[in-house]
């Protein structure tokens, strides 16, 4: 499953990256018990976070940014959502799969000018670059987007912060009172499960079967339906779980979703991804690279094992000589030859740092006169041409990124509801308040505006209850 037409060509490179966030942990082990329709539970192997955690890094609910030992941004986001009837079923609920088409990007603000250290901000071209000596900026003069915020370079943030004087007995109650009788008092529910964090969410789980020896989501799935029972779902999945459950099921039964690979596996940390290939291990009983290799071929799947291994360098310096000579390797096997080196640019893209990456567009742009993106869209075409730039776009302005998943989800007839639930979910703790301006600086209107006339009733009071608004 491609993603047509995303992103355009003649992307412009980005001169900074967006700043590092905080992380929150993962819920303890054994506190996974959920309903028939969930894959079977792993006897509580869950893998824990680390007590070092990711210094400096903001990753998912649950898990830390990009490099584990270095600090950097937060990973990309939940993968992309379904074609109708496509989809294996979500529990309860509806499933993923392809996002709609469309979704062309009139391209990302800019973020401001950051420095990773490890060199100078510019170095002069070794021998050997088209174009002579490196201009001092972008083909054309300055990078055609607008600033970042300021508020956004001072680290990122989630609309969901952890309860103060939290009791997860008391909320137990009130979700049992909630669904108990006739009826359903949804706002209820709302006003928990908003305001919780998933560690917390994970606690009031354990708390319901210890009261009243009943599963808490069972009984949310018998109250709820439709997009409202996905989003609670959701909200109650620990984070590396969701990953792995949405891998496993983008490759079970008939077809694969292509896009769900790439949007997980191409965006996570390594410690995220050696985190989901045990679980994927543990609660379903499968290896995961296997798993990839039958359900996709040649360079695509080169790709994805490559993302698989979870060793990509996550050293937070810049070398910019090194940045150079990758932008001229890049070039010469793409742009500079007839016909593509699809190893050069796999072994690039999968071994560099994020803002390795990141200065090795900046390179490329102001050696070839063209930015990285296009050359990719150039030189490669499907599912690898995704997964390349998926790693591409992580490295210029990750709110940027998700702020554009989110708008096309809303845009034009009907509402990609799987992708707008697990951006949403998957951000709220993490960098939604950023999201959320990037939003209104590239579309001149709120995501709650659109969130608001997009969706309805409970659903459309818990996810703006999520965002904030």
């Amino acid at each position: 499953m491609s993603y047509p037409g995303y992103p355009p060509t003649g992307y412009p490179a980005f001169p900074g990256y967006p700043p590092a966030g905080q992380e929150s942990s993962f819920p303890p082990p054994g506190q996974y018990s959920y309903p028939s329709g969930f894959p079977p539970m792993g006897g509580g192997a869950y893998p824990p976070t680390p007590s070092s955690g990711y210094p400096g890094a903001g990753g998912y609910p649950g898990a830390g940014g990009y490099p584990g030992a270095g600090g950097y941004p937060a990973p990309g986001g939940y993968p992309s959502a379904p074609q109708p009837g496509g989809a294996p079923s979500y529990p309860g609920g509806q499933g993923f799969g392809a996002p709609p088409s469309g979704a062309g990007f009139s391209g990302y603000p800019q973020p401001p000018s950051q420095s990773y250290g490890g060199g100078p901000a510019q170095v002069p071209l070794p021998g050997g670059f088209p174009g002579g000596p490196m201009p001092s900026q972008y083909p054309g003069g300055q990078s055609p987007y607008p600033s970042q915020p300021a508020s956004m370079t001072q680290g990122t943030q989630g609309t969901i912060q952890p309860a103060a004087n939290f009791d997860a007995m008391r909320d137990a109650e009130i979700l049992r009172k909630a669904m108990k009788g006739f009826g359903t008092d949804e706002q209820a529910i709302v006003d928990v499960v908003a305001s919780r964090s998933n560690d917390q969410r994970q606690k009031i789980k354990a708390a319901f079967k210890t009261m009243y020896g009943k599963d808490l989501i069972r009984d949310l799935k018998s109250e709820l339906s439709g997009n409202m029972e996905e989003l609670i779902l959701a909200l109650f999945m620990p984070p590396t779980y969701y990953d792995a459950w949405s891998l496993q099921n983008a490759m079970k039964g008939a077809g694969t979703q292509e896009r769900v690979l790439i949007e997980i596996l191409c965006t996570r940390t390594n410690q995220e991804i050696r985190e989901i290939v045990r679980c994927y291990q543990s609660e379903f009983g499968r290896d995961l690279e296997k798993d990839i290799r039958s359900d996709t071929s040649g360079h695509f799947e080169r790709l994805l094992v490559s993302m698989c291994q979870g060793n990509r360098d996550e050293n937070q310096n810049v070398n910019h000589q090194l940045a150079q000579e990758d932008a001229q390797r890049l070039y010469q096997a793409g742009e500079g030859r007839l016909g593509t080196d699809e190893s050069c640019f796999n072994m690039i893209l999968a071994t560099r740092s994020f803002p390795q990456l990141k200065a090795t567009m900046e390179a490329y742009s102001r050696m070839a006169n063209r930015d990285l993106l296009s050359s990719v869209g150039r030189e490669f075409s499907g599912n690898v041409e995704s997964g390349l730039k998926t790693i591409l776009q992580c490295a210029l302005n990750r709110p940027a990124f998700f702020a554009e998943r989110l708008y096309y989800s809303m845009k034009g007839a009907g509402t990609d509801d799987s992708t707008l639930v697990r951006i949403v979910v998957a951000r709220s703790e993490i960098d939604l308040v950023q999201i959320k301006q990037m939003f209104s600086q590239m579309y001149q209107k709120t995501l709650g505006t659109m969130i608001a006339s997009d969706t309805s009733g409970d659903y459309r009071r818990l996810l703006l209850a999520i965002v904030g608004q």
